[in-house]
């Protein structure tokens, strides 16, 4: 019997009849051949071909744009109509002429995404900070190459690189831009890619121009310490971490810290923030201020308005009486995008090839990838040379003998035959020959000639200067060097983005500013809570719970006090209690699962006080262990608001006990076993995770079932269930030492 064929072997022929009552012919075929030669060469198309860019900091629909402008002589011309530039694209780009303006715009100096915009426009072309200023339709803007576009094109006719066809075969366009800078570092840059995406932030000119320098020079120098950090078109402050910087530095990920700049004006008791994070817009700014405003976590604001305007960005911000400005900006950095992160992703095409690099990694490419451009550069101008000397040799023959030269030319019958004549009298070749034979009349004289066979020496110095550069690295270093030297004199601004070291910012605790004073909090079984001031707490008679609801834990404390909830899908929430409102003893409080955002069947178990974080938290689990973790282990620089990897997950948890000084605890067992033991014998661990050592040690079908502090247990004969080491097993618990209270989890 023939073996039967899977779909994974090969297309298959299926006749299906058709809408017409006729038979079709379809070819089923395996979802991964599908995959393979239908997405695939898609998916890389888009990598290679549309969303990485490339060593020279281009994506192809860049380097299109940039070269038409170029050919249209908009590098020294008048400026011209967009649209005549986006329709002239169209040759390179057959992406559509929305797609191209859109490339444009985001390279104009009136949109603001660069640092060194590369087109100069005329016109409303938007604004980087906006997410609802729309630019100009193409026919009503103007646009040309900006003078930095110099550096882009210098090289472009003497070989520096390859040409490729364009799409359909009619003309020739450059492979890359032979930029003369490390322009990769300078413009910023995003793409987004089948599988993955490349975020290249900019840095400025003149300090990307001296490391490049440096690096040249010694490639193991510090660059932290020329290369500050990213310079951003739109300003802004960048708050300076060494430790996050190197990273990006080094592996070319990383997340770096911006912020906006505000100043105060203190007659009209007003902030106006003139710059802003470059991740952001001023409509996101004005949204989350409104939101905050709406939800009463932000009281201290009468207004907040837009006042851009022709001399830039301003948001203006009406204080109420009192507020200290400096408090509120900090407040505002942190609860809304005036204060924002922006990701690295140094992911570059390298000879066709997407690389993830560090800053020295790019640096290392762009030199060596210059350096060839460089000599391909020297190779065409050294081909120039001898192809000019040789003709020179040839034009030293005719001196010897002009009349002779003159006589060839006028006895020699038929045209053709000139050039033959004039290799034959003089022993020269072909090419010699046709330059002598379309010398004009008017130059054959002795003084001409004399003149041009001068400049043989000077030309035959030329070139073996030449011939040296080329093979000398030292040397080409030098003309690269050269280069970005006179790059940065010419076109480096000042940063625009100002560097804050971590003791120049201010930071202000939010939790001094709010009231002080003393409160009574109540946890519920059900995961209900409630702050309750002292005051409330004696006018009520009782406490109101949910039916099937109960106490859990309660404690007298502070509103400034920290609180940590932990939950059955081993997490902690930390907060402070001045998060949550004062309520009433006949309310039910709050439902910590949506107050916290809890994930899908997550409980709090346990809450937790921890103060100065001393003392220990001990972990009981199902399976007879205990972990006792230092409560320091839970504390935070950052105001993170939840933890993952509270305590272990091996077991399920029992019972959490919040320890600040030894005591003895008693264990029970569903075998109606007990143990007396004392909290010193467990040692403390720094892993949150740890699963902690065995206390109780169970057989297979029995588990822990409570913990309680022995204080509050109705064991009297001590000495039947103290241990002394651990684990121990316990004893079997009479029934003088039992009692009638129900199970519960601490």
């Amino acid at each position: 019997m023939a073996k039967k064929k899977s779909p994974d072997q090969g297309p298959k022929k299926v006749n299906n009849p058709n809408v017409m009552g006729l038979r079709a012919e379809v070819m089923e075929q395996g979802i991964t051949d599908t995959l393979e030669t239908n997405y695939m060469p898609y998916a890389m198309s888009v990598i290679v071909s549309r969303a990485i860019p490339e060593i020279d900091g281009f994506k192809p629909s860049h380097r299109k744009l940039l070269y038409t402008m170029y050919k249209m002589g908009l590098l020294t011309g008048a400026r011209t109509k967009s649209a005549n530039i986006v329709g002239q694209t169209m040759r390179l780009n057959p992406h559509g002429d929305a797609a191209i303006y859109d490339t444009m715009v985001r390279l104009s100096r009136g949109y603001g995404a660069l640092l060194h915009p590369f087109v100069d426009s005329k016109g409303n072309f938007g604004k980087v900070y906006s997410r609802d200023m729309a630019w100009a339709a193409s026919r009503y803007t103007e646009a040309k190459l900006s003078p930095i576009c110099q550096e882009l094109f210098r090289d472009l006719d003497q070989d520096a690189v390859d040409f490729m066809d364009n799409y359909d075969n009619t003309m020739k366009e450059p492979s890359l831009l032979p930029t003369t800078f490390p322009n990769i570092l300078v413009s910023a840059n995003q793409g987004i890619a089948v599988g993955m995406a490349s975020q290249l932030c900019g840095f400025n000119l003149g300090e990307v121009c001296d490391a490049t320098v440096a690096f040249l020079k010694n490639p193991q120098c510090d660059l932290s310490s020329i290369l500050l950090g990213p310079d951003f078109p739109t300003g802004g402050e960048f708050l300076y971490d060494q430790a996050a910087l190197e990273e990006v530095y080094r592996t070319g990920r990383g997340s770096l810290r911006l912020r906006g700049k505000y100043r105060y004006v203190k007659a009209e008791n007003l902030v106006e923030i003139y710059e802003i994070p470059y991740t952001t817009t001023t409509e996101a700014i004005m949204d989350k201020v409104a939101e905050l405003i709406k939800t009463g976590k932000l009281k201290e604001i009468n207004d907040m308005r837009d006042e851009t305007d022709l001399s830039g960005l301003k948001l203006a911000i009406d204080l109420k009486r009192g507020v200290d400005p400096d408090k509120l900006m900090a407040k505002l950095f942190r609860m809304t995008p005036l204060q924002d992160s922006v990701s690295c992703n140094f992911n570059v095409l390298v000879a066709g090839m997407p690389r993830v690099m560090g800053v020295r990694e790019l640096l290392e490419e762009w030199c060596a990838w210059r350096t060839e451009c460089v000599r391909r550069r020297v190779y065409f101008s050294l081909g120039k040379k001898r192809e000019k000397l040789h003709l020179l040799k040839g034009l030293k023959r005719i001196l010897l003998d002009i009349d002779k030269a003159i006589r060839i030319i006028r006895e020699t019958e038929e045209e053709a035959e000139v050039i033959p004549n004039l290799m034959i009298g003089f022993g020269i070749d072909q090419v010699q020959a046709e330059f002598v034979a379309e010398i004009k009349l008017r130059n054959i004289n002795k003084e001409y000639i004399l003149k041009r066979v001068q400049e043989e020496k000077a030309l035959r110095d030329e070139i073996e200067d030449l011939e040296d550069l080329v093979g000398n690295v030292a040397r080409v270093k030098k003309v690269i060097v050269g280069e970005l030297q006179a790059v940065k004199k010419k076109y480096a601004e000042p940063r625009k983005t100002a560097v804050v070291y971590d003791h120049e910012v201010e930071t202000f605790d939010e939790a001094e500013e709010a009231p002080d004073y003393p409160v009574s909090v109540f946890l519920s079984r059900g995961g209900y809570f409630k702050k309750i001031t002292p005051q409330s707490l004696r006018m009520a008679d009782t406490q109101k719970y949910k039916e099937d609801d109960g106490p859990r834990q309660s404690f007298e404390t502070t509103s400034r006090a920290e609180v940590m909830f932990f939950t059955n899908k081993q997490q902690v929430y930390k907060l402070r209690l001045s998060d949550f409102d004062d309520t009433k003893a006949s309310a039910l409080g709050d439902y910590l699962p949506s107050k916290l955002g809890m994930d899908p069947d997550e409980a709090v178990v346990s809450m937790v006080l921890p103060g100065d974080y001393a003392g220990a938290l001990l972990f009981f689990f199902e399976n007879g262990k205990a972990a006792r973790v230092d409560l320091s282990a839970y504390a935070t620089t950052s105001n993170r608001r939840k933890l993952t990897g509270a305590y272990s997950d091996k077991s399920p948890l029992v019972a959490l006990l919040h320890l600040k000084e030894d005591t003895e605890l008693a264990l029970y067992s569903t075998e109606v076993r007990a143990l007396v033991f004392s909290t010193a014998l467990l040692a403390p661990k720094t892993t949150r995770t740890t699963q902690g050592v065995q206390v109780m040690t169970l057989k297979p079908k029995y588990r822990l079932a409570e913990v309680r502090p022995l204080e509050l247990s109705s064991i009297t004969n001590l000495g039947r269930y103290r241990c002394r080491s651990l684990p121990a097993a316990g004893a079997i618990l009479k029934e003088e030492d039992g009692d009638n209270q129900q199970m519960r989890l601490l």
